[in-house]
């Protein structure tokens, strides 16, 4: 069964991490709109399609939990027998993102969970959140909460130090997908390398240029 041989474990780590990744993507566009003015219009639309917001909290749970629960046990395999198996044969050469995949996916882990309680459960700084203020409309002011938050220069830091963890975990982390779905072979890998690593470094930009610009006074709440 695939859950129970080593290659099976490698991919359902491997299509999990690419589900997630994919709403990584949609995530950062949807913040984006902070910057046009559009954001709690576009939270205003997600929450009047509530079955697609709990389906797709459902599935990324699922999936997160896939992830993870693979990446523990496929690593501790490895660990026992001091040998990886890879659909290409070419080993992947050691770098620092991936020897510390286990400890950026900690970091990712915990900041999660802070960030849900932060900006969905609301229950850190009650104050400021969107379920205690309206936009001019009569909105919840999702975008005076976010920039609130992020005003507050430890937040910032903070969610930077999740950003730079998530960088290096999908630095190694994509291109390692595509590695152990087969999808690559020896000459495509260093293509496959670099792109994972330029959509990496994209995504990273896109996620911290908001709280930079809120922390340099770009934008106000």
């Amino acid at each position: 069964m695939l859950p129970k041989s080593p290659v099976g474990k490698k991919i359902l780590m491997a299509v999990s991490g690419q589900a997630m990744i994919l709403f990584i993507v949609i995530h950062v566009l949807g913040n984006s709109t902070l910057f046009f003015g559009g954001l709690n219009a576009y939270a205003e639309k997600l929450h009047s399609l509530p079955l697609l917001v709990w389906l797709t909290r459902l599935t990324m749970a699922g999936m997160l939990f896939l992830h993870v629960f693979f990446s523990i046990k496929v690593t501790l395999e490895n660990r026992r027998a001091k040998l990886e198996e890879y659909a290409v044969k070419k080993p992947l050469r050691s770098t620092f993102a991936s020897r510390n995949m286990i400890w950026t996916g900690v970091v990712i882990a915990a900041f999660l969970i802070y960030h849900l309680f932060h900006f969905t459960f609301q229950v850190i700084s009650p104050e400021n959140s969107a379920g205690m203020n309206t936009d001019a409309s009569g909105n919840p002011d999702v975008a005076g909460m976010v920039i609130s938050g992020f005003q507050n220069s430890i937040v910032s830091l903070i969610y930077m130090v999740a950003m730079i963890a998530l960088v290096l975990h999908l630095t190694h982390g994509i291109q390692s997908s595509f590695q152990s779905l087969g999808l690559n072979n020896e000459s495509t890998l260093p293509l496959i390398e670099k792109s994972g690593s330029v959509a990496a470094i994209i995504l990273f930009l896109g996620y911290i240029s908001i709280p930079l610009a809120i922390l340099l006074g770009m934008m106000k709440g």
